[in-house]
């Protein structure tokens, strides 16, 4: 039997690979175009182009995005027993310690601070992963000392956790039952003016990108892509290319083992939250509630913890903080204590635990407690 074939019949065993080819290229598409062959060709090629990048686009979105984004659907706040007073004086009163921009957890700040226990029973908050809601905060911080018992609280935030911790406070002193003795801030920025002109460009652009880019906020390759140029200094200026590959190698396993497989991580999204507590410039106006009584409960005390030298803290103007602090809440009749360390940079207490527990046991506690003698007293003398 004989075949159909190209450039001329042939039988079964005589068909070969190369009459398949020629047949191929004899009917492929376009083969019989006349008009503009060449150009209609490029601009079928071009529009693989398109298609192939919606198909990765839907990869990044199904395989990187969605599992992440369903991951942070199920996070929520909560809060964690540290450790109890350690006096009885103070068993009717709960610290709260609130972390600063890119931490999720403040265990293990709260653990640094054995000091805190002078003012009650210390507990460490965890944010909501997936974003920052104050009002949650509070609520879940009314339920808490509500089930202990304890009427009074104290809150603790370090640097833009300052910034959280003042809002919720005001959530506290004028819309709940707790009575707010007192919000510590250590080196946190007011407003956006008091972060550092290289750090608020940083993080400018951190939500520029977050608005840009579809799927940013739970991106694992993105963070993962972000955080591993972050480190560039570390690996970069020798080597082939340019790179040290082995400290690169090692850049790259850090960030895996740190950001990306670590669940206790920051999320992109709460970082953007983070950053845009302090754009909001709220801290004034909760600083302003906070400066007045709310029905029968009294002004709380705002302690300031700031570097002896400004220029310590590489992150924010703690001198221009310390100046609107003193505008807010200060003066005369005011009820801040700005407490002054020597040795300190930027909110970190993990690294220089023994100065921060002699500050405030030495300094801190005092305060709060002669702002708090004050009120009842003044509180007493108004009822008669």
């Amino acid at each position: 039997m004989a075949l159909p074939g190209y450039p001329y019949p042939s039988t079964a065993a005589e068909y070969d690979d190369r009459r398949r080819r020629a047949r191929l290229h004899e009917t492929r598409l376009g083969q019989d175009w006349t008009y503009r062959r060449r150009s209609r060709l490029v601009l079928l090629r071009l529009s693989l182009i398109p298609l192939l990048l919606l198909g990765i686009f839907g990869q990044y979105m199904m395989l990187d995005v969605a599992p992440e984004r369903a991951r942070l659907a199920r996070t929520e706040p909560a809060v964690m027993p540290i450790a109890g007073p350690s006096n009885p004086q103070s068993a009717d009163t709960a610290v709260f310690d609130l972390v600063g921009l890119g931490v999720l957890d403040a265990t293990d700040t709260a653990r640094a601070l054995p000091s805190l226990t002078a003012l009650g029973s210390v507990w460490a908050v965890r944010y909501d992963n997936a974003g920052i809601d104050t009002k949650v905060i509070a609520d879940l911080i009314v339920k808490v000392t509500e089930a202990g018992r304890m009427r009074n609280v104290v809150l603790v935030g370090h640097s833009m956790g300052g910034v959280i911790a003042l809002e919720v406070a005001k959530h506290l002193h004028t819309g709940s039952s707790r009575r707010v003795l007192g919000v510590i801030l250590d080196c946190t920025p007011v407003d956006l003016h008091a972060v550092r002109p290289e750090s608020r460009d940083q993080g400018e652009e951190m939500e520029r990108w977050m608005g840009w880019i579809p799927g940013a906020r739970e991106s694992r390759l993105l963070r993962l892509i972000v955080e591993t140029y972050a480190r560039h200094e570390s690996y970069t200026g020798g080597g082939q290319y340019g790179i040290r590959w082995d400290r690169f190698r090692s850049a790259v396993a850090q960030v895996l083992r740190d950001k990306i497989f670590n669940t206790d991580a920051a999320s992109n999204g709460l970082i953007e939250a983070q950053f845009k507590a302090i754009v909001a410039g709220g801290a004034i106006d909760d600083l302003r509630a906070l400066a007045k009584p709310a029905g029968s409960k009294p002004r709380p005390a705002i302690v300031y913890i700031r570097p002896h030298e400004g220029w310590r803290d590489p992150i924010v103007d703690v001198e221009y903080s310390h100046r609107v602090l003193v505008d807010q809440v200060g003066g005369v009749d005011g009820t801040l204590m700005v407490a002054f360390t020597r040795n300190t940079e930027h909110a970190n207490p993990i690294q220089r635990p023994q100065e921060y527990n002699a500050l405030i046991e030495q300094q801190v506690v005092p305060f709060i407690r002669l702002v708090q003698r004050e009120s009842l007293t003044a509180a007493a003398l108004s009822g008669h």
